[in-house]
């Protein structure tokens, strides 16, 4: 009994002193960054275009998901069609961590994953000449509680 009594009270300890440690870490979201990537391929490309973009882009992304740099990506594609002006074909959001280990960029995953580094940078100057616009937008989501 009295081996169960110091028992219960060294795990009464234990727990008094980790819980407000392990609730406060539970309360900090690890902190990230939201990218839209955007494209609009020259007609008759996409294929093309999207058979590449796979093979490395989305290789790449899923290592750096798996390093932990990458939190989610998801990869969209319209479902009808638009004027000219303000059309894309593909927009790829990506979530990253901001607390992301040193040495984890997407050029340095590039290297690892593929050692025919010539193979792959001829493939991904193919997929730059099918992308007739591109850019990459840092977006983020409105807090609409906060507005109030």
């Amino acid at each position: 009994m009295k081996h169960l009594k110091k028992f219960l009270l060294s795990t009464a300890l234990i727990l008094a002193t980790t819980l407000p440690s392990l609730h406060a870490d539970a309360q900090q979201a690890p902190k990230t960054v939201t990218v839209e990537w955007v494209y609009r391929v020259r007609y008759g490309g996409h294929d093309e275009w999207f058979n590449i973009f796979k093979k490395y882009q989305v290789a790449i992304l899923e290592r750096q998901k798996q390093l932990g740099y990458v939190k989610d990506f998801t990869v969209y594609a319209p479902s009808l069609h638009t004027s000219e002006d303000a059309r894309w074909d593909y927009r790829i959001i990506i979530t990253r961590a901001t607390d992301a280990p040193p040495g984890q960029s997407e050029s340095e995953v590039a290297k690892q994953l593929f050692t025919d580094q010539a193979a792959f940078k001829q493939a991904e100057n193919r997929r730059w000449e099918l992308t007739t616009n591109h850019w990459d937008l840092p977006i983020h989501v409105i807090n609409l509680r906060a507005a109030e």
